[in-house]
């Protein structure tokens, strides 16, 4: 049988493995930060209205720009942003693969604080960018000192900052947003994916956007909004940065069903987003419950709450599974991460954690 060695396949992806969580048919699963809670009826049948309406067009091209989808996500965003300041893609892992590809790139450098978001390092790879794999502290923290240092030293020509962090799930304080900005050579991506999640007063990146035309925040609509297999990213930047994207984005990239489902989504946020502040709760039931039990927790401004297991992680995760609770190995040794789900599925994550972690 044929594998992929014996394929003339390049050597920088030689050895590596596809990015992916486990997904195993369990009674909870929060492994993945998805949103638990299902789309509510009413949503429902706003999307299937606006998808059933695209079907007898589907002969044609979608927009190739998506001008209606951005428009939609620009007045959702707020911060005068307008739809010359938004792009979307299939998922923001989509976005970011198009800023590398626009940005970076064989020859240049892309650099990331670990531990963080493992999809950026693969991103980097596909697109044929040299990584850099700065660290965080060892209490996962970043400060304006320390990741100035790394940037003076490597000179990249794009940066990644995650906040909330994944999988930490801490915000970054702006300072550091501020001092990256000052330093980079380059553009200055921040991705926001759990932005929704963070606590009252965190700010975000967006308020930064004016006077920085090379910084870039990039969000989804996969947590928050539930939104998870609709695939639907997007940035928002300067306009040129919008103008470069398009550049290296393929021909009709997001399909006139995704476009008309996500406007229907944005269209019902209200219903989408009420179970933000359920998942929260959640988180921090977590938060409180763990330390309680005199477990270290990382601080969280996502869905998701990151734990130390006291020992052998690997060893932990299955205990976890053999009891019905999928959980995440993040690849940190002695720490696990669990995606905060609804109030059942939460409760038996804890009375599970009771069990093993006493």
């Amino acid at each position: 049988m044929t594998t992929i060695d014996d394929l003339p396949i390049r050597d920088d992806l030689r050895g590596r493995s596809a990015y992916g969580a486990p997904q195993l048919d369990v009674a909870v699963r929060l492994n993945t930060n998805e949103n638990s809670y299902p789309v509510p009826d009413a949503v429902i049948d706003a999307i299937a209205k606006a998808v059933q309406a695209e079907l007898r067009d589907l002969n044609r091209y979608p927009d190739r720009d998506a001008v209606a989808l951005r428009t939609d996500l620009a007045d959702y965003l707020g911060h005068g942003l307008t739809t010359a300041n938004l792009w979307a893609a299939n998922g923001s892992n989509e976005v970011q693969q198009q800023l590398l590809q626009a940005f970076a790139g064989p020859g240049r450098v892309a650099l990331g604080f670990g531990p963080s978001y493992s999809m950026h390092p693969l991103l980097a790879v596909g697109t044929g960018t040299r990584w850099i794999g700065a660290l965080r502290d060892p209490g996962f923290g970043l400060t304006p000192a320390a990741a100035v240092e790394q940037i003076r030293e490597h000179q990249p020509d794009l940066v990644f900052l995650c906040s909330p962090n994944n999988p930490t799930g801490t915000a970054l304080d702006p300072e550091v947003i501020d001092a990256v900005l000052a330093a980079a050579p380059g553009m200055v991506i921040v991705d926001e994916a759990y932005a929704e999640f963070a606590r009252p007063g965190t700010p975000s990146a967006l308020s930064l956007l004016p006077g920085h035309p090379r910084l870039v925040v990039s969000r989804t609509m996969s947590k928050a909004f539930g939104f998870a297999g609709g695939r639907l990213g997007y940035l928002a930047a300067d306009p040129a940065v919008v103008d470069a994207v398009q550049l290296v984005r393929l021909p009709y990239h997001l399909s006139s069903l995704t476009q008309a489902a996500a406007r229907a989504a944005l269209a019902q946020r209200d219903a989408l987003l009420a179970t933000v502040d359920a998942i929260k709760a959640q988180r921090d039931r977590i938060v409180g419950t763990l330390r309680e039990r005199g477990l270290p927790v990382a601080d969280s401004d996502a869905n998701f709450v990151l734990f130390a297991t006291g020992g052998d992680q690997k060893a932990v995760w299955q205990a976890f599974l053999d009891r019905g609770v999928l959980i995440r190995d993040v690849g940190l040794p002695g720490w696990l991460r669990v995606t905060a789900g609804d109030p059942t599925e939460t409760s038996a994550f804890l009375n599970a954690a009771e069990e093993i972690l006493s």
